[in-house]
């Protein structure tokens, strides 16, 4: 395995700085890992903690937000956290999206999936430690419906809403605040016992659904293009609809858009799983 490149001092230096944008928020992605972590095989299980620093003691949610966290040095990476779909659209297509504002092939969150997921797999002259933190986060950002959105509104991000008595954006909303009052109307605002809830769906309502979520085609290691085509379909029929600028959303949204937001990370983290799996076999 590749050494860890200095990273040690990089995380240092950047978790001592405030935390820019998220995709899900830390929760979201400390959550998506956590599920992908108990899934491992042992193979990936011994890779994961080889390529971790070794203060995050073999835990990979504790680094799930890093990718967030370092887009001013790397400011390179900023538009690998998402995609941008054509206003009239509600379907992702890689050869029409996945591209950046200069119109770069594969500059998008599932180009980057794709990346990292060829670093790991090749090893070469590559930074094992951050391809592993770039993968695991943005197999979580391309799950978030409005990380593959519409071009216009910036994924919601110019969509003004009020959540309950809180001034927001839509994004944010889809990031942090369905997470947020759903930790804290059910789980005690403790995240861990909202994974346990996700587990047991995982293991019981959606069970049969796991080989499905799982697979890829064509003995591919991992399929993003499907991953982006779920996310875009959920954000126009669930995130967008019915939301206008100064809409203010209550009861009605979150309790329609929770299970939404519930699946969405559960499949992320069993992907994540899949994928390293496969990588590490």
């Amino acid at each position: 395995m590749a050494s860890t490149f200095h990273i040690a001092s990089v995380f240092t230096l950047i978790f001592s700085l405030p935390v820019l944008s998220h995709g899900w928020g830390t929760d979201g992605h400390y959550i998506v890992c956590q599920i992908a972590q108990q899934r491992l095989s042992d193979a990936a299980a011994r890779a994961v903690n080889e390529l971790l620093p070794d203060y995050a003691k073999g835990n990979l949610s504790s680094l799930c937000s890093w990718a967030d966290h370092v887009k001013f040095m790397y400011p390179w990476s900023s538009e690998l956290h998402y995609i941008d779909i054509a206003d009239d659209s509600c379907t992702y297509n890689y050869s029409r999206d996945c591209k950046d504002k200069s119109g770069v092939q594969g500059r998008c969150v599932s180009g980057a999936i794709f990346n990292y997921t060829s670093q790991l797999r090749t090893h070469g002259n590559y930074n094992l430690t951050q391809a592993l933190l770039f993968l695991s986060h943005f197999m979580g950002d391309i799950h978030q419906p409005l990380h593959v959105a519409h071009t216009s509104d910036k994924g919601g991000n110019t969509i003004d809403v009020q959540w309950y008595h809180k001034k927001t954006v839509l994004h944010h909303v889809w990031d942090d605040s369905i997470i947020d009052t759903a930790e804290d109307h059910f789980y005690g605002n403790e995240v861990d016992k909202y994974i346990d809830a996700l587990q047991r769906n995982i293991t019981g309502e959606w069970s049969s659904q796991i080989p499905k979520w799982q697979s890829c085609s064509g003995d591919k290691t991992t399929c993003p293009d499907i991953y982006a085509s779920e996310s875009i379909s959920a954000a126009c029929d669930w995130a967008y609809k019915g939301v206008t600028d100064g809409a203010v959303l209550e009861d009605e949204y979150f309790n329609t858009r929770l299970p939404i937001v519930d699946l969405r990370l559960a499949q992320a983290g069993v992907r994540l799983a899949a994928t390293l799996n496969r990588i590490f076999s």
